[in-house]
């Protein structure tokens, strides 16, 4: 059971802030420093998972984001702002032997968000 800081059973809290949704954004590592930074200003703290994935391999990173209900849509601009797509050169393998790596530009960058229900929160 969860309880607010008045003793009634509530929503889930997190320093006496109700934590009702959960945001994992996957972003590019370049802009993960100045998408926290705005985040943190705007009183929104993440969690920061270093990751590795998608067709380029390159590094990104996940955030963790516990938040109130009525600030999604904020939290959501905000990653919005920071999404930094952009077109990135990679070089394909060859087919045949001996053959060159095939330079190719692909669109990179972005962020991809998953938002979930928050259920419990246990902190120890």
């Amino acid at each position: 059971m969860c309880y607010n800081p008045d003793g009634i059973r509530s929503e889930v809290y997190i320093m006496d802030i109700c934590c009702e949704k959960m945001i994992f954004a996957v972003l590019s590592g370049r802009d993960c420093a100045e998408t926290v930074q705005d985040l943190n200003a705007h009183g929104f703290y993440a969690t920061l998972l270093s990751t590795t994935g998608g067709f380029l391999r390159k590094k990104s990173v996940t955030l963790m984001i516990g938040l109130e209900a009525k600030r999604l849509d904020e939290a959501l601009s905000i990653l919005k702002c920071h999404a930094g797509e952009r077109m990135e050169t990679t070089f394909l393998p060859t087919v045949s032997t001996g053959g060159s790596p095939v330079p190719v530009k692909v669109h990179a960058g972005g962020t991809t968000v998953f938002i979930l229900n928050v259920e419990g929160f246990l902190k120890f």
